[in-house]
């Protein structure tokens, strides 16, 4: 396989390794939103769960209990969803690092080759260049004049 081809090949595995490791980078990016939101629904949960029970000692009636118990509820869901939100997310870190990791084993594979057969040429380049150093040799020899 000539240099050229070599080189276009590696152009083209790289490229590819540069679109997998942004979407790998989009995707725990995605996945980050989603901890943060889950976090989020978590501690205004709590938040409000302090001001139901403050308010509780102060005494509630029962349509503000209510109230406070449906929103915890709408809460509770919310956390749900996101949760779900985030194992998809992760799943897809996870699917997009593996994608990732196959394409730079390919670039890998790649470079190795192209090094391979750039030695090969370095190696005939110094055959031949050691050929012609031999060749002048011998030719001074048999033309230099005998004593």
């Amino acid at each position: 396989m000539a240099m050229k081809q070599l080189d276009t090949i590696l152009k083209y595995e790289r490229d590819n390794e540069q679109r997998c490791a942004d979407q790998l980078k989009i995707s725990e990016n995605e996945y980050q939103q989603n901890l943060s939101r889950l976090q989020g629904v978590a501690d205004y949960r709590l938040e409000y769960m302090k001001r139901l029970s403050e308010r509780a000692t102060n005494g509630l009636d029962s349509a503000t209990y209510s109230h406070y118990h449906a929103f915890i509820a709408k809460l509770d869901t919310a956390s749900k969803q996101v949760e779900i939100a985030t194992r998809q997310a992760k799943a897809l870190v996870d699917q997009s690092k593996s994608l990732w990791l196959k394409q730079r084993q390919k670039v890998k594979a790649v470079e190795l080759l192209r090094d391979k057969r750039l030695k090969k040429i370095a190696v005939a380049a110094d055959r031949a260049e050691q050929k012609m150093f031999d060749e002048i040799a011998t030719q001074q020899y048999i033309r230099r004049p005998q004593r």
